[in-house]
């Protein structure tokens, strides 16, 4: 990086970056199973989870124009469900309510609530997700100077959205902007595409996909990309 380029901004991505995200998801997904056993069980008797969640992906298919908000999904692929086995399809209302309480109780990788701490103090800070975590309801509150959702933006990654919002919030052109994340394509490559410099988290020692030209950095966690980004300042 040169002092002209050097960020001002840090986009960080939430699943996966900052939490694991499956065992959230999974305990979400079994606390709602279990209010659905009791709520409506004509539908549980014909839908296990598994089903529940083709039902979502089919719904995805046939309505292109919501598959980007993750709540819209579930609660419109749960409306048509309690419609069909008799109930009310208000139910879905109180469903996604105890749903998104559950999602949002991530516990965050050890080392990212102090590195957060410290990165605000030198950049602003924005999470952006695909998904339907709201940083705000998370232990996560008040680290972040601004957040971003697909459904907010109307789009999910790839679609440079997310990181066109952050820029536009930020006032900032994108060669002043450094993203974050987990995902080789969805953060990485994404970002690249709209002249972002790139940080891949590689939590778990995985391999650089070959095809992809490899991110201006590769760290373990947050602590190593403050440590970069310190050497990088230095640099200067």
């Amino acid at each position: 990086m040169t002092e002209k380029n050097s960020p001002r901004l840090l986009t960080i991505d939430l699943d996966d970056t900052l939490w694991p995200c499956a065992p959230t998801i999974h305990r979400a997904e079994a606390r709602l199973y279990s209010w659905l056993e009791r709520t409506a069980p004509r539908l549980t008797e014909a839908h296990d989870p598994d089903s529940l969640r083709r039902q979502r992906r089919d719904l995805m298919q046939v309505r292109p124009e919501i598959a980007h908000d993750l709540t819209a999904v579930r609660r419109d692929s749960l409306r048509e469900l309690l419609a069909a086995f008799g109930y009310e399809e208000d139910l879905a209302d109180d469903a996604m309510a105890l749903f998104l309480d559950h999602r949002n109780r991530v516990e965050p990788y050890s080392d990212v609530i102090p590195a957060l701490r410290g990165l605000a103090v030198q950049y602003r800070l924005v999470s952006i997700t695909n998904g339907n975590s709201d940083v705000t309801r998370t232990p996560l509150r008040g680290l972040f100077h601004h957040s971003l959702t697909a459904a907010g933006v109307g789009a999910a990654r790839p679609d440079p959205a997310l990181f066109l919002g952050a820029l536009e919030w930020a006032r900032i052109p994108s060669d002043q902007a450094l993203h974050v994340g987990d995902d080789p394509r969805l953060d990485v490559e994404a970002a690249r595409r709209v002249g972002m410099a790139t940080v891949w988290v590689n939590r778990d020692g995985n391999s650089w996909p070959q095809e992809l030209a490899p991110p201006d950095a590769e760290v373990a966690d947050l602590i190593e990309l403050d440590r970069w980004l310190k050497g990088c300042a230095h640099a200067l």
